[in-house]
């Protein structure tokens, strides 16, 4: 069930951008979380995230965010399976799977940042 991989097939490298990622996204959520929690003029209205999204940082922002959440996660995932041997045909299947599910929700992430508009 296990399978042990010599060094070469370690994951290493994922291991490491895991880690580069997940420090990333406790950095954004601080950031978040201190704009959306201790700022009131913030607002969660329509109106408050369209005045914020004026400002490209915020979209470059939210599409790091959304860009390294789903790296990150999709990471962890393709990393619980490669714990376990699976055929050839298995591995190339889960990996396309998750390949795709994040690149279809980075790109509807990516479409929905990009049709906020912006005001003249």
């Amino acid at each position: 069930m296990y399978k042990y991989r010599v060094s070469k097939n370690s994951g290493a490298g994922s291991w490491v951008v895991q880690r580069i990622t997940g420090l990333a996204l406790v950095v954004f959520m601080i950031g978040h979380y201190i704009l959306m929690h201790y700022q009131p003029e913030s607002g969660h209205t329509y109106e408050a995230v369209l005045a914020r999204m004026q400002f490209s940082w915020y979209r470059i922002i939210d599409l790091s965010f959304l860009v390294l959440g789903m790296y990150h996660g999709l990471n962890g995932v393709w990393n619980i399976f490669r714990d376990y041997k699976m055929r050839p045909w298995a591995r190339i299947s889960v990996l396309s799977g998750i390949i795709l599910f994040g690149l279809a929700f980075v790109a509807w992430g990516f479409v929905i940042i990009f049709s906020i508009p912006y005001l003249s």
